[in-house]
């Protein structure tokens, strides 16, 4: 009965690779195999499946969360923080790009949703870079990488399906992801700054004067990022300070998005309609993918895949630090083919006990896990973050000038992964002062 355990992955890819989409090969393995293992018993394993995504309360979050972003991209928000992040960078070596990151950061930690974060700031900063004559490999390696660090910046819709599956607290998780995303988008503006003085043409200082008088950027500055950096004090502070658990906090952002667009006189029925239809589209096919694979790991553990994983990583003999590598490598191989929710419902039920066995921190495996999720969106050919920016970059932005570009980002990612196994501090510490973890 255990083998059959090994054999639903190779179904699983060999649906995937004919085209398949992921929810339908997840349902379609889940049901034809948890019928040899359950017989007629398969229906109410799948119900008990069903009554457990859809009474977990910590799910909400993913949809409060992604209607905050949904607000945020409708109601225009973003172009005026584009241009009150540039007044300050544009006359830097790289400014474009160095703001184009900035701008990523503050709407990632806006909307924990990497494809609107990505969208909107491509849309805004390419035709300006290519005006500037940036180079086309370090436009897209920007727009890629600082669109997808909404996977390590909190909040983070990968987050809050990740802790239930590792039986690991959101907030804890989110607080400590915050050093990790901030030494990942250091290391992404030092890069960009060092390549643009040392190669001047990748990225020329911008040589028109905006004409503007202190007083005017400061001005501008405060109306366009006091607001939303509010919201996301109130968000992130909430957690943070440990007044608010995260499907509170999430609940905090979706109404202070609607102030927002209020405050902006963007609020109108069309604005609010279109980011609810949008919610809807997005959430739904999270859940529905969730679902799947929870219902595909239940047949798998019925099948005794859990104890079949253990005995091999035990013949294996791998040791702790082995067992580490060989779930990280399995995860970045993955990224190749699968999409971020399939590898974290297929990978994190079925190696996290075996990680905390091995005498590790699930909180800090969590965030190595994210770090190696987030190299995912940039390797081909899945890349979704490639495949996001082929959908608004115009003609002359070829798909070999994204390959080229997203490489040197890939290798900053791992070096924040290096740091992390390093210093796992940089990950603990925080959770331990704000939130008391252990």
């Amino acid at each position: 009965m255990t083998m059959l355990a090994l054999y639903m992955f190779p179904v699983l890819f060999g649906l995937l690779l004919v085209g398949v989409p992921v929810v339908f090969s997840m349902l379609a393995t889940a049901t034809a195999f948890g019928w040899l293992v359950f017989d007629h018993a398969l229906v109410f394993q799948f119900i008990e499946k069903i009554e457990d995504v859809a009474s977990n309360f910590v799910l909400a979050a993913v949809t409060l969360f992604v209607f905050m972003g949904c607000m945020l991209e409708r109601a225009g928000i973003a172009e005026q923080l584009f241009a009150a992040v540039h007044i300050w960078t544009r006359r830097l070596p790289g400014g474009l790009a160095l703001g184009t990151v900035i701008m990523c950061i503050i709407f990632a930690a806006s909307t924990g949703v990497i494809g609107a974060t990505e969208t909107v700031v491509g849309l805004l900063a390419i035709p300006v870079m290519l005006k500037h004559r940036y180079d086309k490999g370090l436009i897209c390696g920007t727009i890629c990488a600082g669109g997808s660090l909404g996977t390590i910046i909190p909040p983070s819709v990968v987050v809050v399906i990740m802790g239930p599956l590792a039986d690991v607290s959101v907030g804890d998780l989110l607080v400590g992801m915050v050093f990790p995303g901030l030494i990942m988008s250091g290391f992404y503006l030092l890069y960009i700054f060092g390549l643009c003085v040392l190669r001047p043409e990748a990225g020329p200082v911008a040589e028109d004067d905006d004409g503007m008088t202190l007083a005017e950027k400061l001005r501008i500055t405060m109306v366009a990022l006091v607001p939303p950096m509010c919201m996301i004090f109130a968000v992130l502070g909430s957690i943070m300070l440990g007044l608010a658990a995260p499907t509170e906090a999430a609940a905090i952002g979706a109404a202070g998005s609607v102030l927002l667009a209020a405050f902006y006189g963007r609020l109108t029925m069309a604005v609010l309609q279109g980011a609810v239809m949008k919610t809807l589209q997005v959430t739904a096919m999270i859940m529905a993918i969730l679902l799947a694979g929870s219902m595909m790991t239940g047949v798998f553990i019925g099948a005794g895949g859990v104890q079949l994983a253990q005995d091999l990583v035990e013949m294996a003999n791998l040791g702790p630090w082995g067992l580490l590598a060989l779930v990280l490598g399995l995860a970045f191989l993955a990224g190749f083919v699968l999409d971020w929710i399939s590898i974290v419902l297929i990978m994190i039920p079925l190696f996290t006990p075996l990680i905390v066995a091995a005498g590790f921190n699930p909180v800090w495996f969590c965030i190595l896990f994210l770090v190696m999720i987030q190299t995912s969106y940039l390797t081909p050919p899945m890349a979704p973050a490639i495949f996001y920016l082929r959908g608004i970059a115009p003609p002359e932005i070829t798909t070999m000038h994204m390959y080229r570009g997203v490489i040197p980002f890939i290798l900053l990612q791992f070096a924040t992964l290096g740091i992390i196994l390093l210093f796992p501090e940089t990950v603990l510490w925080l959770p331990s002062k704000l939130l008391g973890f252990n």
